[in-house]
């Protein structure tokens, strides 16, 4: 069993709690899920439970982490830079659990995650794998292992909606534990049966963490119905308290009144009984004030703040946005797919899905790469690999701020602000962000460039399950054009009005199955 006591986690540079007196055991049978706003700690902490080294350098922590000699199954969230420019076969070497299988084995684990075998000896470069086939391969070379427990950070990542069926198969009738963060709604609903809250409260100085033994669903909706509770109950309680002291108010005025008008002749007797009534005001008031302190707070919760797109962003309906058309679509030499037209105009929010490494995302720089210049438009794109086209050595607010004159500053970082960054995070490099809050300064840019047309390569992948909502509420709402490569069936469903699926031989129009009614 898996047993984590009294852990404490803090940011070595600003000294941030990530987490406080955290105990948690993880039991044989859980699919514990860990949840969070970004930057919150989630991926810190599933590195430390699984190898202290891996923190070492940016957190330092106390507490107990026992693990009993177990066998832990780790899937990191990014695949590491040092493996980039090594061979798909050269990587799987790596694994001495792959050393050690059979081929009828490899040949299995491939089958099981639905890709050919021969990617486990391919000498094709990891970095030219598309996310989706790095996270099989990865997750492959996982089940290898036979760990006793797996530790997932957002496995769901990249995955086309196949596999993401396919793991979520995977988590629910596994033999081993599984503890995973995950950002997509729909895996959490169909897998977890525990869910580990973690929060940062009044501006990330109080950590605080919820261990739920229930499914993602009822975790909601109970907290939701808890919150709007106690809510309701300190109202009461406050709307009661101001009366009291409205009647205690009068009730002292008016003694005071009767004190400061009393005869003399009647000082003596009639006095001595107005200050007893007085002292008994006092008492009250005295006890009023005890009670005060034990009244219901009003809930205390981390919520998603998140700006907008203002109305300016429209695209009149008849507007051509896009008329593309691609003969052959290639990646390193390889043909991915053919034939490939699309054509969008005015507001309308499109959305590409298909397998791992069909094109979509080569598709999708090509069509930006004809946005962007554009002047009749406003383009904006934004790659999965934030890296692409962002100099991660800047701070968020460099990255906002066009001309760094001080009116453009206050506004950039009251903007951070209302997105939940610190004024300490607004100074980190964006390299030390998180997935989630680099998303979200994406988000932010677009919004300060009035941009009116959205190229969005997996927009959804690092918001929380918290914020997601959020997010496609915006987007749901944008008034421009929208043209997208997502796996997120909640996205997919509230957010885009066409779908495409991206074939070999071409781009062909679907049902959006997951479409709300």
């Amino acid at each position: 069993m898996l047993q984590v006591r009294k852990l404490h986690i803090a940011m070595k540079k600003d000294l941030r709690e990530l987490v406080r007196d955290f105990t948690f055991a993880l039991n044989p049978g859980d699919k514990a899920a860990i949840i969070g706003e970004e930057g919150n700690g989630k991926s810190t902490l599933l590195k430390l439970i699984y190898d202290e080294n891996l923190v070492e350098g940016y957190a330092e922590w106390s507490g107990t982490i026992q693990k009993d000699g177990m066998i832990l199954g780790y899937l990191s969230q990014e695949l590491p830079e040092e493996d980039r420019d090594k061979t798909a076969y050269e990587f799987c070497c790596g694994e001495e659990a792959f050393l050690d299988s059979s081929p009828k084995e490899v040949a299995d684990a491939a089958a099981k995650l639905r890709f050919p075998a021969d990617l486990f000896y391919s000498d094709r470069k990891m970095g030219t794998f598309s996310g989706g086939e790095k996270v099989k391969l990865r997750m492959a070379l996982l089940t290898l292992r036979r760990p006793d427990c797996y530790l997932l950070d957002e496995p769901s990542n990249d995955l086309d909606i196949e596999t993401l069926e396919w793991l979520e198969s995977f988590i629910r009738e596994c033999p081993q534990p599984v503890l995973y963060i995950s950002h997509d709604e729909m895996l959490l609903e169909n897998t977890a049966n525990v869910i580990i809250h973690l929060e940062q409260l009044r501006r990330k100085t109080l950590p605080r963490y919820t261990v739920a033994r229930m499914g993602y669903r009822r975790y909601v909706e109970e907290r939701l119905s808890k919150f709007a509770h106690q809510e309701q109950v300190a109202r009461k309680e406050r709307e009661e308290e101001r009366k009291r002291q409205e009647k205690l108010r009068k009730i002292e005025q008016k003694v005071q009144h009767q004190l400061d008008n009393i005869a003399y002749s009647d000082r003596d007797h009639v006095g001595k009984m107005l200050k007893k009534k007085m002292k008994s005001v006092k008492s009250m008031e005295h006890r009023f004030d005890r009670e005060r302190e034990d009244m219901t707070e009003f809930p205390d919760s981390e919520e998603a703040i998140l700006v907008g797109f203002g109305p300016d962003t429209a695209v009149p309906g008849g507007k051509t946005v896009v008329d593309f058309t691609l003969p052959r679509l290639e990646a390193g030499g390889e043909l991915l797919a053919q034939n490939i037209r699309l054509y969008v105009r005015g507001a309308e929010h499109v959305c590409i899905i298909g397998n791992n490494g069909a094109g979509k995302t080569t598709l999708l720089r090509q069509i930006a790469g004809e946005l962007l210049p554009r002047r009749d438009l406003k383009a904006a794109y934004m790659p999965q690999d934030y890296g692409e086209t962002v100099d991660q050595g800047q701070t968020p607010v460099e990255f906002l701020a066009k001309s760094g004159e001080k009116e453009e500053l206050t506004r950039v970082k009251t903007y951070l602000g209302s997105m939940k960054y610190t004024p300490e995070e607004q100074g980190h490099s964006i390299a030390e962000l998180s997935g989630g809050q680099k998303a979200k300064l994406f988000f932010l840019k677009m919004i300060l460039d009035g941009a009116n047309v959205l190229v969005l390569d997996e927009p959804t992948r690092n918001f929380s399950p918290l914020s997601g909502p959020v997010i496609r509420g915006i987007l749901r709402d944008f008034p421009g054009c929208i043209i997208s490569v997502s796996h997120d069936r909640r996205y997919i469903g509230e957010a885009c009005g066409t779908l495409y699926r991206m074939t070999p031989g071409g781009l062909v129009e679907e049902e959006n199955v997951w479409e709300e009614g």
